[in-house]
């Protein structure tokens, strides 16, 4: 606990940003084991959900990390795909899968801040966002800024782990992701503070209904939820609403 506690004090981006760099090179490898490879579907299924909303669309992958996502996005056949995050290390780890699969003109990947998108306002048809919103320093903030860069009527699609409603499975759940996933999180990645902070990170994140409360105050109407694998994680889709 102590570990995880000091990711969410003052210096909280710093942190965060550090530790993501710290585990770049085993981050795609620890997300395929530690979910029993359903974070390749979960992406499927996030892509998926918004298909056929936009013909070639321009589209920002905010919290990209190694760039799963955005690459996964192709099958939307986007104009072109930009992806930020705070770990350079992590975006490395991006560009280096993004060039050996020929889609570097298709897909850039830069340092940006989630609560600081550096675009204009109006940018965007589609901001997509992968268990990364917990992350923000500040979750309105960073909603709210997504909103801005978004063209009208533009679309916000957030992926973000959640608590299951079935008192077994979520005993289970629970079970695994407080107590074994950090211990196996920290054998492979060599991290004490990362597996620890991730459990931490989700138990704080106002999940299901109380999320959507935070999506309508940060611009976003028409929102709806999709739940994954027992309700293990979350897919919201929203609007941006009609500005005054």
């Amino acid at each position: 606990m102590e570990e995880a506690d000091r990711i969410t004090g003052q210096d909280r981006k710093s942190a965060i940003g550090s530790m993501f760099d710290d585990i770049a090179g085993r981050y795609d490898f620890l997300n395929h084991l530690l979910s029993f490879g359903m974070d390749r579907s979960w992406r499927t299924k996030a892509i998926r959900t918004v298909s056929g909303r936009y013909e070639n669309p321009q589209i920002l992958d905010v919290a990209t990390g190694t760039g799963d996502l955005a690459i996964a996005a192709m099958k939307l056949n986007p104009c072109h795909v930009t992806g930020i995050d705070i770990s350079e290390k992590m975006l490395e780890e991006g560009r280096m899968k993004i060039n050996n699969r020929g889609l570097s003109d298709r897909i850039e990947l830069i340092h940006g801040d989630s609560e600081n998108i550096p675009f204009g306002d109006h940018t965007y048809d589609l901001a997509m966002v992968a268990f990364g919103v917990r992350n923000f320093s500040d979750w309105l903030k960073g909603l709210s800024e997504i909103n801005r860069v978004l063209k009208k009527r533009g679309m916000i699609m957030v992926m973000e782990f959640s608590r299951p409603a079935n008192l077994l499975f979520k005993q289970v759940y629970l079970f695994y992701f407080t107590r074994l996933l950090p211990i196996i999180g920290r054998i492979f990645s060599k991290n004490r503070t990362a597996y620890s902070y991730l459990p931490e990170s989700v138990m704080q994140f106002p999940d299901n209904d109380l999320f959507v409360t935070l999506m309508t105050n940060a611009g976003f109407s028409d929102i709806s939820q999709k739940k994954l694998t027992g309700g293990v994680a979350t897919i919201y889709v929203g609007i941006k609403a009609n500005e005054q």
